[in-house]
């Protein structure tokens, strides 16, 4: 399991080092199949919910609902306002996590029960 957007501001330092500040990941031009990452992204299964918003750390004013939600497609994990970032601020995701979305063709794949049952444990003691 890994994290997809670990950026400092984002994350907890319980769930490890992070890759860096949000800041220092955004792109000069959108990704071209944005819409398609951006819908995969929320088509994420929950991991953890948060009833709630969270401010855009990079400083818009906007919120996103449910930001501090945590979601998961069985392989990598994602904070729920990781798709604001990529559509507003083109933040940068890792290849190896674009590579899965798109040979997946941006389907989420089935739930995994058990396999969501265990990231959840992982997630729940660095909450």
């Amino acid at each position: 399991m890994q994290i997809a957007g670990f950026f400092q501001e984002l994350w907890a330092p319980s769930f490890g080092k992070a890759t860096g500040s949000l800041r220092d990941f955004i792109m000069p031009t959108s990704y071209e199949d944005a819409k398609q990452i951006t819908e995969y992204l929320l088509a994420g299964h929950d991991i953890f919910s948060v009833m709630g918003s969270s401010e855009d750390v990079l400083g818009s004013g906007k919120t996103v609902l449910g930001g501090d939600s945590i979601l998961s497609d069985g392989e990598w994990i994602w904070r729920g306002d990781l798709w604001f970032y990529v559509w507003n601020h083109r933040v940068q995701l890792p290849e190896e996590f674009l590579t899965r979305m798109r040979a997946n063709n941006y389907l989420m794949p089935a739930e995994n029960e058990p396999q969501l049952v265990e990231i959840a444990k992982y997630v729940q003691v660095r909450l």
